[in-house]
């Protein structure tokens, strides 16, 4: 039987909301994770958009990589893209991330498009705290998808320097 990895570095990692048979803490290289997508549908709106997670070009990412047994797969890609793609912010790429076991998969991980008008690229962390204070989306308050995400990294060992700064700030 194959199995199918996903690489979730965001709110996959807490909510992935697809079935998986096991998940491991993973490693993967080329691209960082970056507060970078305004969103203008989970966390924000056209008019007033939020800020969400995407893999920008370069650097390494701590997430999760879930296991999908293949009977699972056509429903579970179909899932991800209604959910990672409403606005295609984002492109499918299949990369390879080592699991914490050592063990290294090929997985489907979703990337920034730098030349979707999306792309925030990288702001001033004041710029970005200012926007994820005020924004709130269809998925809810753009400060509960900051700190979730900051919430479960740390405890899955991994630090993100840029998000620990965001949260401070926003527990004052």
């Amino acid at each position: 039987m194959r199995h199918f990895w996903v690489f979730g570095y965001g709110s996959l990692m807490w909510k992935p909301g697809f079935l998986y048979t096991k998940c491991e803490t993973a490693l993967l290289y080329g691209a960082h994770r970056s507060l970078c997508v305004y969103s203008h549908i989970h966390r924000g709106t056209p008019e007033k958009p939020g800020l969400v997670l995407g893999l920008d070009r370069g650097g390494t990412c701590k997430g999760m990589a879930f296991c999908v047994a293949e009977e699972q797969w056509a429903t579970t890609l179909a899932y991800l893209r209604e959910r990672e793609q409403a606005t295609m912010v984002y492109r499918e790429a299949i990369r390879k991330v080592r699991l914490a076991g050592g063990n290294t998969v090929n997985a489907l991980s979703y990337l920034v498009d730098t030349d979707h008008t999306q792309y925030a690229g990288r702001l001033p962390l004041e710029e970005q705290l200012e926007i994820v204070t005020h924004s709130h989306g269809n998925s809810g308050p753009n400060t509960e998808y900051v700190l979730n995400t900051q919430e479960h990294l740390v405890s899955s060992g991994a630090s993100d320097a840029a998000l620990e700064w965001i949260c401070e700030r926003l527990a004052n």
